[in-house]
């Protein structure tokens, strides 16, 4: 697909030998809510796209991957690693340390390997998409994929 290759999640999960399936949408520079752009872009349901966000729990960064349609649980986040306290990371430290623009951070490839949480809502699909790297391009895969991929764990870490 034409301007799906080549962003540090793809090139990850190809070096890594795991199957997915790119789409790429055209990214609306208005829209604040990727996620649920991406859910209307790519007509699936919202609840099998995730968003990834970037916490500090007790000073070091954690990674919390959450359906589109809910928000990230910070105290669950915090005790799922075993930490007390967890807060949203600066957007800029988050660009940083993943290589990825917000919007478009995906929990795949990222240049500093942050632990990562995906939320257990993932394990009722057969797949889910995330960010592939950039707005406008998600990433197909199975979520016991996803967390091989992430070297993520599962927990429950969102809430309505």
């Amino acid at each position: 697909m034409e301007g799906s290759a080549g962003t540090p999640a793809t090139v990850a999960l190809v070096r890594a030998g795991i199957p997915f399936t790119p789409h790429a949408y055209a990214h609306e520079a208005s829209s604040t809510s990727f996620g649920l752009e991406a859910a209307e872009k790519l007509d699936v349901d919202a609840g099998r796209v995730f968003k990834t966000l970037l916490t500090d729990v007790d000073g070091r960064l954690v990674v919390g991957v959450v359906p589109v349609t809910g928000q990230l649980d910070l105290k669950a986040l915090a005790a799922a690693v075993g930490a007390k306290k967890a807060v949203m990371a600066d957007p800029s430290l988050a660009e940083r340390k993943t290589g990825y623009v917000v919007g478009g951070i995906s929990p795949i490839g990222q240049k500093s390997r942050l632990t990562t949480v995906v939320d257990e809502s993932a394990l009722t699909f057969d797949t889910v998409f995330v960010s592939g790297g950039r707005r406008g391009f998600d990433i197909e895969l199975t979520p016991a994929d996803l967390a091989r991929a992430a070297s993520a764990v599962f927990a429950a870490i969102a809430r309505p």
